[in-house]
């Protein structure tokens, strides 16, 4: 099940994916394209965050760059990171990232 929060005025979209969960990538994949095509989102940054790279299964960045179809995102700055939540790997990372991206413009 996939839960969709829409904050008016976002200065970025984030979407986090199980990249150890194979079977439902194409899901994933749908879900965030469809999003991506709401007017309201139009140029917003994307971070993408595959999450459980803790989990032998888990695919690798270009991998899940590929599966997710993000190369052919071109109408906004599009990021992918590999993280765990479970290990706080690459947290750090991400938080820099959003901390960039959120500041607001004046």
């Amino acid at each position: 099940m996939f839960f969709v929060h829409l904050i008016i005025g976002l200065a970025l979209t984030l979407y986090v994916v199980d990249a150890a969960d194979n079977d439902n990538l194409s899901v994933s994949r749908r879900e965030l394209h469809d999003l991506l095509s709401k007017p309201s989102l139009s140029g917003i940054p994307l971070l993408v965050l595959g999450n459980k790279i803790d989990k032998s299964e888990a695919l690798s960045k270009e991998n899940l760059t590929e599966q997710m179809g993000l190369k052919s995102i071109t109408d906004r700055e599009v990021c992918c990171y590999m993280i765990s939540c479970k290990n706080s790997t690459n947290i750090d990372t991400v938080i820099d990232w959003l901390v960039k991206h959120s500041k607001s413009k004046n």
